[in-house]
């Protein structure tokens, strides 16, 4: 039986969602969210871009639905960092990022963490979290404050990831026991460091 080969713009149908959500990865890991447009996405998939708005809404909402991350963390990291600007912006960060981690969304965060770390080609889901949420959720927050903010975003980077490893993965002592204000205590004043210290020459200027 030869099947003749479907031309134009499918409608809506049970498998529309699971095309579109298989599109937006696609362009997601290949081009990253900034470049990829709605209608680009839809075009992908084969289907009428007004069927995005139906079964997403947003192009932030199908982006964390693409990822499969329980929950967007970027309300959450600008609402802290904005209660008090720079200063103490490392403990409210932290406190903020044990009180995610520890609460009704841990199994399927540490999920999203497992996969990325054993499948290099799903890498890209914390790598466009951390560059579209994080990173422009911390500008929104400081940008008119400190410099440099994907510079700085990065430094901060390595000390939240390196936590989820060892607090939550390789469960380290003592580090994976230490209480959500002693982690604010101990890593805060380093996040705090990294908003601060010059970081000019790490950019190449003088």
């Amino acid at each position: 039986m030869v099947r003749t080969k479907r031309t134009g713009r499918r409608s809506g149908n049970p498998d529309t969602r699971s095309e579109i959500l298989g599109a937006a990865r696609r362009l997601f890991a290949v081009e990253g969210f900034e470049s990829v447009s709605m209608r680009r996405i839809a075009g992908e998939a084969g289907v009428d871009p007004s069927l995005i708005h139906h079964y997403f809404g947003s192009k932030d909402e199908l982006f964390m639905a693409a990822i499969e991350i329980p929950f967007d963390p970027a309300p959450e990291v600008a609402a802290v960092l904005a209660g008090g600007g720079v200063e103490g912006a490392g403990g409210r960060l932290m406190h903020a990022f044990v009180a995610i981690w520890d609460g009704p969304h841990h199994e399927k965060l540490l999920a999203v963490v497992r996969t990325s770390l054993s499948k290099p080609a799903m890498s890209f889901v914390l790598r466009q979290l951390f560059e579209h949420r994080i990173v422009k959720a911390v500008e929104a927050a400081l940008g008119d404050q400190v410099d440099h903010i994907p510079v700085r975003a990065n430094f901060i980077a390595s000390q939240v990831f390196g936590l989820v490893v060892t607090r939550y993965i390789l469960k380290l002592e003592p580090i994976a026991s230490l209480s959500e204000a002693q982690l604010a205590e101990t890593i805060g004043p380093t996040i705090d460091r990294y908003l601060t210290m010059p970081v000019a020459q790490l950019v190449g200027e003088s």
